[in-house]
């Protein structure tokens, strides 16, 4: 029997089987043996051991398009980045760090923007401003008020779908909306530091429609510094793009030479300042790092 890996706890897999239900299994020794773990998103092949405690053994993994160390899932379609207008202000630093983690992998990326309801025309317009030219779709939404929600709804049939942000942005709210129950428990937010508490725990896909999958995140942490290059980090703004090979110097990383098109186009205005700071800092961070590991 085959079936999609939906949940992972305490050496347990829970395989959605369709039109079967879900069986709580095993996985086989020969997965140890060979060094493969079997992931939250695995197409699985199964065998059943009892068929009224639904219960059984993974046997195989199938082939895998994709995979995110974190969260630990695999096959994924697309990634779902949720931020808040405001209770909490967006973390513009951490979206381009969840955009860039995305895009390494291959995998697209959408960015929604919730709470609409207790915000301004015009923090809807910066966000706007700052984002329209980063190459992925925006959307504006109201978890609470349920705007927005159909079109949502559209982005997400038949896919399945990894939901990444920071805690108090509504992610778990968004899920149970989604899946017309409460499946997640929602944090409340902290009054004094204006940030939610994260309250999901383990990695699970919640199905919210036929063959549509939504996975809400004990912490999608980004990209490590160690795993790309400083010089390779202009390649994820493309913003950037249309300047390249532009610049008075081969190989500008756009940051301190003189002649450089990306930042004679940002003196006119052409993309956000807030996107370029945010660029800047990512590259001194890699560059720091890059540092220690040849100290």
């Amino acid at each position: 029997m085959r079936g999609k890996i939906v949940k992972a706890i305490a050496g347990f897999y829970y395989v959605d089987a369709v039109e079967s239900g879900i069986y709580k299994c095993r996985a086989k020794g020969i997965f140890r043996k060979e060094g493969l773990k079997p992931l939250v998103g695995d197409i699985a092949e199964m065998e059943v051991t009892h068929e009224g405690d639904k219960e059984g053994n993974v046997t195989e993994i199938l082939p895998r398009k994709n995979e995110l160390a974190r969260p630990a899932v695999a096959n994924v379609d697309q990634v779902l980045i949720l931020m808040a207008i405001t209770h909490p202000s967006p973390n513009y630093v951490l979206l381009d760090r969840f955009l860039i983690s995305a895009e390494m992998r291959g995998v697209p990326c959408t960015i929604c923007i919730n709470k609409t309801d207790v915000s301004t025309e015009e923090q809807i317009e910066e966000i706007r401003a700052v984002y329209a030219d980063c190459g992925h779709p925006l959307y504006f939404l109201s978890v609470k008020e349920e705007k927005g929600i159909e079109t949502l709804r559209a982005l997400l049939k038949d896919k399945t779908t990894v939901l990444a942000g920071p805690s108090g942005v509504g992610k778990s709210s968004l899920t149970n909306l989604m899946a017309g129950e409460d499946r997640m428990e929602i944090g409340e937010i902290s009054k004094k530091l204006a940030r939610g508490k994260n309250t999901t725990r383990h990695t699970e896909l919640h199905e919210i429609g036929p063959n549509t999958y939504l996975c809400d995140t004990p912490g999608f942490s980004a990209f490590d510094t160690e795993e790309i290059e400083k010089e390779d980090l202009r390649s994820y703004y493309r913003e950037f793009q249309p300047y390249e090979g532009t610049c008075r110097f081969q190989g500008c990383v756009h940051v301190g030479e003189p002649g450089c098109a990306v930042k004679d186009a940002l003196a006119e205005g052409a993309f956000s300042r807030i996107r370029y700071d945010n660029y800047v800092y990512l590259f001194e961070e890699l560059k720091e790092a890059e540092r220690r590991r040849y100290l």
